[in-house]
């Protein structure tokens, strides 16, 4: 496992794509939270939290990490390393750890900076430290736990096409109706006691429950089971390919 998470490392930070995806990243919603005017701007809002930039993140994410995952698999499907990589003395779940662990760390390296918005918002406050902790913190937890379900989703899309932009596709789709699809049918009251399920289904019902502050094993569990079902999976579709 560790030699496929350093391959991936390497692969990142040895090229831009590791640099442009935290840069992107924290451009976007620096752009939008702090010098766009708009409804996202902390500065006008008159109040110091950071609800804007939670809402903001899951969205960037659905397209930025895809775009980190699409080679981890289709790549290697392409150019037949793929297997080289079952031929090598660790097993499919070492290398599909391996991956997801690659990913994930770049998740994680392009969330840390924007703990200084946290900072600023304490400093900003009035009076200052006026700021929500439980909230802000429950929702970062959040913010890592979505961007795991994420990066897995992202994994097991890239091991359904040779090619990398329609892996990319994928995930993107896959992303959006698990963030928003759910709860989106759920509204519609299609199907009467069953849309509290449907939308309990759904990634944002469980990531807004975290930001409230209280830090529910349920919610924990959720992401957890999501990403371990991705993975899983991933591990069915590696093991099918010729």
């Amino acid at each position: 496992m560790l030699p496929i998470l350093k391959k991936e490392l390497n692969s990142f930070f040895t090229s831009p794509i590791g640099y442009l995806v935290i840069g992107v990243y924290l451009i976007i919603n620096g752009l939008f939270l702090w010098v766009f005017d708009g409804s996202f701007n902390i500065l006008h809002a008159g109040f110091a939290d950071l609800n804007s930039y939670f809402f903001l993140a899951p969205w960037v994410f659905i397209f930025l990490i895809p775009a980190i995952t699409m080679r981890s698999f289709s790549g290697e499907i392409s150019s037949g390393t793929i297997e080289i990589l079952k031929t090598k003395p660790i097993s499919n779940n070492q290398i599909i750890i391996g991956k997801f662990l690659g990913a994930f760390a770049l998740v994680i390296l392009a969330i840390l900076p924007t703990i200084i918005y946290a900072i600023s918002i304490y400093e900003l406050g009035n009076p200052v430290g006026n700021i929500k902790i439980g909230t802000t913190l429950g929702s970062f937890i959040g913010l890592l736990f979505l961007g795991g379900a994420y990066t897995a989703i992202g994994i097991f899309a890239s091991t359904l096409s040779k090619n990398q932009i329609v892996a990319f596709i994928i995930a993107v789709f896959i992303c959006f109706f698990f963030y928003t699809g759910f709860e989106s049918l759920a509204s519609y009251n299609l199907f009467g006691n069953s849309d509290y399920i449907i939308q309990n289904i759904g990634i944002s019902e469980h990531y807004n429950s975290l930001g409230k502050g209280v830090v529910d094993t349920r919610d924990i569990i959720y992401f957890i089971s999501l990403t371990v079902f991705f993975l899983f999976l991933t591990k069915i579709r590696i093991q099918n390919e010729a």
